[in-house]
């Protein structure tokens, strides 16, 4: 079914493409002589000041192939995210928009999903009820109201991380550094954090565990204004290879996000009921 082919797709991108990061201005100036390791804790030390973000994703999932999507998402004082996706391999099925207003998500399949479903393209999943219900079961609609920052925070496990050199992306001038982390090295560099801190981060570490990856190759390109312009991870998991690549565009500006009209939403609690 169509509608089908958008909740899957929705779900997937949603798991694993929202690695975004963004990262504050300190409030002291950078030294030159600051070693690739101390630039990149530098700037995940930042993550929570995140207020909202927008941001480009390409890349390959490995169950979905090629996808891309555009996402904004509000994190303070409460969360909100809209976001339009696309499976480039699987055609007119492949399109799909998520929405999170209120603790509730919505995925818009267009006209596609419409047509499998009496002329509504969106299906709502209430995710309170569903935390009440399923727990641990939620998958990747549990992680919708995550904050999208932590994946950036790998690297700071890394023990090889190094600066490549300078490039401008999107008119931005940029350091680059690269490095490879495995999800126990990850770990381990979190033993001296903040309890709040360590628990967000490997919160993040779940899903890829899940996947089977156990080890990325990531590159951060960070802007003369501390904050990271573009993101990226790639890494081995059990059905293929994850390659995701994240362009930030604007942090901490408004974000507004509408749910759905109601004439246009599939309940799917009343959807189950009926089956």
């Amino acid at each position: 079914m169509a509608a089908s082919s958008a909740v899957r797709v929705g779900l997937a991108v949603l798991l694993l493409g929202t690695g975004a990061v963004a990262c504050s201005k300190g409030d002291t100036e950078e030294s030159p002589k600051m070693t690739p390791a101390a630039a990149v804790a530098k700037a995940a030390k930042n993550v929570e000041d995140i207020t909202s973000l927008s941001y480009r994703m390409t890349g390959r999932t490995p169950e979905e192939g090629r996808v891309k999507a555009d996402a904004k998402m509000r994190l303070k004082p409460d969360v909100a995210m809209s976001m339009k996706i696309t499976a480039l391999d699987q055609g007119t099925d492949g399109t799909a928009e998520i929405r999170l207003v209120d603790k509730a998500m919505f995925i818009g399949g267009g006209a596609a999903a419409a047509a499998e479903m009496d002329g509504k393209s969106w299906i709502k999943f209430d995710l309170s009820a569903m935390g009440a219900a399923g727990g641990e079961s939620l998958g990747a609609a549990g992680q919708a109201d995550k904050n999208p920052a932590q994946e950036s925070t790998f690297l700071t496990g890394s023990k090889d991380v190094k600066e490549v050199g300078t490039e401008t992306v999107d008119g931005v001038k940029t350091t680059h550094y690269k490095g490879t982390v495995t999800l126990d090295q990850f770990r381990d560099s979190l033993k001296n954090e903040t309890k709040a801190t360590r628990e967000t981060r490997e919160k993040s570490l779940e899903q890829y565990e899940k996947l089977g990856i156990e080890k990325f190759t990531m590159d951060l390109w960070v802007g003369e204004d501390e904050l990271t312009k573009q993101f990226r991870m790639r890494g081995a998991a059990d059905k293929g290879p994850l390659d995701m690549t994240i362009t930030f565009d604007d942090f901490n500006k408004p974000v507004s996000v509408v749910a759905p009209a109601a004439k246009d939403v599939v309940d799917l609690a009343e959807m189950l009921k009926g089956a």
